[in-house]
This record gives C-alpha cells, sequence and structure tokens, in this order.
C-alpha cells in the first residue's frame, strides 16, 4: 500500500496596500489514503483556523464621497454583519475601498498580513479607531462630544469610522457626506495611534506534521482567546486506534492555549493520515482581519458576538521510506505561494512541483516559493513517489489598486491562466460596499479553469524538521 495525500488551499484575499509584504496566511495541507495502484487526489479545504463567517451587507451606514482623479464619487460607508459558521455574528468596515463585495462571500479570519493590511505602517492606527469609535463605543453622546460632532446618529457615527478607516487602509481622500459622519472622521484620523495587531482567536502553529507508525506525531500547539477549546479526534478513531494525546501521553479532549497535542499513532498502523479538529465558542478580537476565498473586499473586525471557532491539523504515517507533510501559505513579499515540504520518514523524499522535481532528505524540510500572477487564480499539483498527489488552488492577490472610477465598474471575469516561477527559501448580486449600487453582479471564479504554467525553481537553503516526541 502506498500513501497519496492531497489539499486544497482555501482561495483568499491578500491584498497589500505597499509594495512591502510579509507572509499570508494560506492553506494548510490534509491527507487521504489511496488504494495499491492509484493515485486518490481527495481534497479537503482547510484553513489556519478561527472564525469562518457569511456576509450579509451593510447594516447600518451613511453616505461618503470620493474624490480621485477629478472625479467624486458617492458611496455607502458604514457597518457590515457576518453570520458565522456554527452559530455568532460579527460586525466588520471594509479596508479594500476598491473592490467590491460579493454577498453571501464567505470569509475566513486572517492576520493582516493576509490582507490589504500588509506592509501598511498605519494598519495599527485602524485598531485604535476600531477600539474608539462605534459600535465598540456606542455611547453616541459621549463620543459626539469629543469629536465635536453634534448631532452624531448611529448611521453618521458607522459612516464617519469608515471613511477614517479608508484614509488608513487605502490612502483615500474621501469625506462623509453629513456633518457629524465628517467631523467623527476628521477626529479619529487624527487621534489614531498605532496599536499591535491582535492575536487569533483560535489557530494551530503546525497544521500539517508526519512520522512512523508507533510514534507521536506532532506537536501541534493550541493558540486561543478562548479559556478553552474542543479537541475532536480523527472519525475512525476507533477502529485505527489513533489517539490525540496530550504532552504527557494521556488521551485528552480539551485543551487551552500554549497546549500540545499529538498524534498517538499504533505501531501496527497501515500507512495513512488522520486529522484532528479544535473548537471552542469565544469573541473574536476587535482588529481580526477577514478575508474572503472569491474576490469579495477584505473587511476588518468591529465587534462580535459569541462565535464559534475552529482549527484542523493532519498527521501522515507510514512504517518506513518517506514520509512527506506538504502546507502552504500565500506570500505577498515574494509574490508567491510558499509551499513548505517536511519529511520525516528514513529516506528523501521526492516530488515534482511546477515541471522542476525536488528532494527532501530524511528529517528535514524545505520552503518552495511558486512565484504567481497577481489576480490570478492558480491550480497545480505537487506529484512524489509511491503515487503521492497534492492540489494547491486559490487566487493571489497581494496589491490594493484601482481608482474612484474602478468602484463603478468593476468586473470579475475568468481570469487567464497565470504563470509561476519558484525558489527555495526558509521558511455573486452585490451587497451595498464601498462600490456603488451600479457596481455590476459579480459571478464566482472557476479556480478549476486555471492552470500555472512554467516555473523555475531554486535551492536556496534548508532546514532541520521539527523535533519529533
Amino acid at each position: 500500500m502506498f500513501l497519496s495525500f492531497a489539499a486544497l488551499s482555501a482561495r483568499r484575499r491578500g491584498a497589500a496596500r505597499l509594495a512591502a509584504a510579509t507572509l499570508v496566511s494560506g492553506l494548510v495541507a490534509a491527507g487521504a489514503m489511496a488504494a495499491a495502484g492509484t493515485a486518490v487526489a481527495d481534497e479537503t479545504p482547510q484553513s489556519q483556523g478561527g472564525a469562518t463567517a457569511t456576509i450579509g451587507g451593510l447594516k447600518t451606514y451613511g453616505s461618503a464621497v470620493i474624490h480621485d482623479n477629478g472625479e467624486d464619487l458617492q458611496v455607502s460607508a458604514g457597518l457590515f454583519e457576518m453570520s458565522v459558521d456554527n452559530g455568532g455574528t460579527l460586525q466588520t468596515y471594509c479596508i479594500d475601498l476598491h473592490n467590491p463585495t460579493q454577498k453571501d462571500a464567505k470569509y475566513q479570519e486572517t492576520s493582516w498580513s493576509g490582507t490589504s493590511l500588509n506592509g501598511n505602517a498605519d494598519a495599527g492606527r485602524i485598531r485604535w479607531i476600531l477600539q474608539n469609535s462605534y459600535p465598540q463605543v456606542n455611547n453616541l453622546a459621549a463620543l459626539a462630544q469629543k469629536a465635536g460632532a453634534s448631532g452624531l446618529t448611529e448611521q453618521d457615527a458607522a459612516a464617519g469610522t469608515q471613511v477614517a478607516i479608508w484614509r488608513y487602509s487605502d490612502g483615500a481622500d474621501v469625506d462623509a457626506v453629513n456633518p457629524p459622519a465628517e467631523k467623527l472622521a476628521d477626529y479619529l484620523e487624527k487621534n489614531a495611534q498605532n496599536l499591535a495587531e491582535p492575536a487569533a482567536s483560535l489557530t494551530l502553529d503546525s497544521s500539517a506534521v508526519s512520522g512512523h507508525a508507533g510514534e507521536k506525531l506532532g506537536p501541534v500547539t493550541v493558540h486561543t482567546n478562548a479559556d478553552s477549546v474542543t479537541v475532536t479526534p480523527p472519525a475512525d478513531a476507533a477502529i485505527s486506534g489513533v489517539r490525540i494525546v496530550g504532552a504527557d501521553g494521556k488521551v485528552t479532549t480539551s485543551a487551552a492555549d500554549g497546549s500540545r497535542l499529538y498524534f498517538d499513532v499504533p505501531k501496527d498502523s497501515t500507512d495513512g493520515s488522520a486529522s484532528l479538529t479544535v473548537q471552542a465558542s469565544t469573541t473574536v478580537p476587535v482588529g481580526r482581519a477577514f478575508a474572503s476565498e472569491t474576490r469579495s473586499q477584505t473587511q476588518i473586525l468591529a465587534g462580535s458576538s459569541e462565535s464559534t471557532v475552529s482549527a484542523t491539523a493532519t498527521a501522515n504515517w507510514a512504517k518506513e521510506g518517506a514520509i512527506p507533510a506538504l502546507s502552504a501559505e500565500k506570500n505577498c513579499a515574494r509574490g508567491g505561494l510558499d509551499i513548505t515540504a517536511a519529511n520525516q520518514g528514513d529516506e528523501a523524499f521526492t516530488f515534482e512541483l511546477v515541471g522542476i522535481k525536488h528532494t527532501i532528505p530524511a528529517g528535514e524540510s524545505r520552503t518552495v516559493t511558486v512565484t504567481l500572477q497577481e489576480d490570478q487564480a492558480y491550480d497545480f499539483t505537487a506529484k512524489g513517489d509511491n503515487g503521492f498527489e497534492q492540489r494547491f488552488t486559490g487566487m493571489l492577490d497581494c496589491e490594493t489598486q484601482g481608482s474612484a472610477s474602478d468602484v463603478t465598474t468593476q468586473t470579475v471575469s475568468e481570469p487567464s491562466p497565470a504563470t509561476s516561477a519558484s525558489t527555495f527559501s526558509d521558511g455573486t448580486d452585490l451587497a451595498e460596499t464601498g462600490s456603488s449600487s451600479a457596481t455590476p453582479i459579480i459571478g464566482g471564479i472557476a479556480i478549476a479553469l486555471v492552470v500555472v504554467g512554467g516555473a523555475a525553481l531554486i535551492f536556496v537553503n534548508k532546514k532541520n524538521a521539527p523535533e519529533r516526541h
């Protein structure tokens, strides 16, 4: 029996206001068994964890005017509402002015590096605005007094807050239409201080691990602001005998921030893979970014009810030979997708990626960056020894762009095939939005139609794989 692993990277918006950029959250790998002689590529989309939500539309808003190249365009500005999967509600503002919003688009909590805040020196000022304005400050009289905005309504407060955010997120020349809203926007812009990025509601620092049957595979470390998280073992645990244990080797069904989890795989297990899920109910920190799986404008959290958050990790194991684990994340600094291949087996693992073969020695891991075209969907598969296959799909969108006129004319058509290069390194009707009601309907992007073309890969260096425990 041989191994075949496959993964689908979540399509996310990874936009950057500045050319400087840092790593963006992307997709982690998942595994699947294949019958002898047949390589099966089951696709299991996963993220680095947190809240997953569906956007509904603007709920509290006023009007604003964008000034650009001698054009003035009036748009709606204010608070969106999102419904969290498995329970919860979020309120968000837009941080991606010139991109439209798709009604009912799916969003995933992500780090600032996965959004248009990537490389934005003023990103922390946006968090200050969120913490010091509506809806976090719902005493409108007190807020109006601070801003000198007599007669401030909820709609004015939402519009003024959004305008102030756009000035920092997009560098936009934009004003609120109503005087109280404009005074609030000016007050927030002038007084904003640079705060640190908030931590994730829930994430795992190792979402793809591997090793020999009979070992504890991991660790998978939990990071969360919840008091505790529930740990769900593999669905077939009763049959496979795979247990999820803590650092003490005891079976665990709950964990806390900093907990280390392991897959305890029986020594007589056939070659295979399994996954665990951690889940909690908590409030998502104000200032967390939310990126869409499609080209729908990026959002930033202004308020959260008690909401369900989750994360998943996968383990691959074998008795002998190469034992790979692949994970991926967008890298806007390099303009591509970083794919990290770890090999915890006792033989070298060789795989082919966009036409180039790579060999990972036993006990080591390396990262290859597949350079992609901006705003182009990608779809390619890593193929390796013994029928190994893992697929990566998504879209790279690392740059904010456009002008006021673009807000009324945006259309997303099926992208042309993306091209790529690679280098080794360490390491669809629209909701009302920052766009006007004239924005045309946007259909979903058929990423399966797009295949990455040629590539060039260069080994830069290598690093040891995490120590097995």
